[in-house]
């Protein structure tokens, strides 16, 4: 299966929650291009619409356990405003 860089792009944004008319303008063309590219993606993958295409994208792009490890520091504070009613993350401090 070749994907090619361009259905990559569109199935990222899929991924993304794009729609065909915000893939087109993001991309530089016109929606039926768009619905062309996914149409091409869909028989190539044998995928049947857009969550199963986003859902494997997903999948598919997710870091490894190890890679997640790798990229985190040693310790860190979390501090919150636990008083808001959304929870804002104020601070992330990095200790050591």
């Amino acid at each position: 299966m070749h994907i090619t860089p361009r259905e990559q792009q569109v199935i990222a944004l899929v991924a993304e929650g794009c729609s065909n008319r915000e893939i087109a303008k993001i991309i530089g063309t016109t929606q039926n291009v768009v619905e062309n590219y996914l149409r091409s993606i869909y028989d190539k993958t044998g995928m049947w619409g857009r969550l199963e295409l986003a859902l494997w994208y997903v999948k598919e792009n997710q870091p490894t356990p190890i890679e997640q490890v790798r990229f985190l520091p040693a310790e860190l504070t979390v501090e919150a405003d636990t008083s808001a009613t959304d929870l804002r993350l104020r601070r992330i401090v990095a200790v050591g």
